[in-house]
């Protein structure tokens, strides 16, 4: 049985960061794109950050660009974001998610399988 396990959050300042990790169990992800989303209260759940299952292929939200890093270790089936200069607007629920894929898909409805979130909250 797949499994997501997220852990990472918390609550941060404006400014700060922090680093979000997702352990996938129940098979071998090797050949799974893996991604983050998040969703805020009231909002849609959306994508965030994705890579491609060699791990040199990422893409990212605009919103994010140039602030979080997503990474993975597929020795460990884990992905990772990291999350510098985090800001009020970051404050959401995160989730990660996996899909079989060769190309990083946007749209949350593409994934098979999710984690149950982890709370991200950034003060002003």
């Amino acid at each position: 049985q797949v499994q997501l396990v997220e852990s990472g959050g918390g609550l941060v300042q404006a400014g700060g960061s922090l680093r979000l990790s997702c352990a996938a169990s129940g098979r071998t992800f090797s050949s799974y794109v893996m991604g983050w989303f998040r969703q805020a209260p009231g909002k849609e759940r959306g994508f965030v950050a994705g890579i491609r299952s060699s791990g040199i292929g990422t893409r990212y939200v605009d919103s994010v660009k140039g602030r979080f890093t997503i990474s993975r270790d597929n020795a460990k089936n884990t992905v990772y974001l990291q999350m510098n200069a985090l800001k009020p607007e970051d404050t959401a629920v995160y989730y990660c998610a996996v899909v079989r894929s060769t190309v990083v898909l946007v749209n949350a409805k593409s994934y098979d399988y999710w984690g149950q979130g982890t709370q991200v909250t950034v003060s002003s």
